[in-house]
């Protein structure tokens, strides 16, 4: 695959998985300084590794959420909690893999996932509460 080709692969794979919202909003802090970084990630993150055939989303964002709980990545995290809402990774599954991070990663790592999870899930019931209060009809 061409590198252009890999590139526009990895928007998509990338807005698939993250949200077109949060693709939006990385747009916009797109500036000449961090440019070169984005089309990186962009290309080899997201339009190489994500876009194997060996591994589903799902099982991908499953072990991205192992991953930076193991590494105490709580900003990253955020993201990556928010997007399975796109990956169909359960809430009960993302408490499973954290409760086994726990063991392997620590206590630590797993206490501070389980507050920044807790904090996001809550986030995306809010928006969703919001949604349903614009689409419900009025007396």
């Amino acid at each position: 695959m061409s590198d252009t080709k890999r590139l526009e692969h990895g928007r998509k794979v990338r807005e698939a998985v993250l949200g077109s919202a949060h693709v939006a909003r990385t747009a916009r802090s797109r500036t000449p300084f961090n440019a070169d970084f984005q089309d990186f990630l962009m290309e080899y993150a997201w339009g190489s590794i994500w876009a194997r055939p060996g591994l589903d989303h799902k099982t991908r964002s499953q072990i991205t959420i192992a991953m930076l709980t193991a590494m105490g990545r709580m900003e990253e995290l955020k993201l990556h909690i928010r997007a399975t809402a796109n990956t169909g990774v359960s809430r009960d599954e993302v408490k499973e893999i954290m409760m086994h991070a726990a063991i392997y990663a620590g206590v630590p790592a797993a206490y501070g996932a389980f507050q920044v999870a807790a904090q996001v899930f809550a986030d995306m019931d809010k928006d969703l509460d919001k949604d349903l209060d614009k689409e419900a009809p009025r007396a």
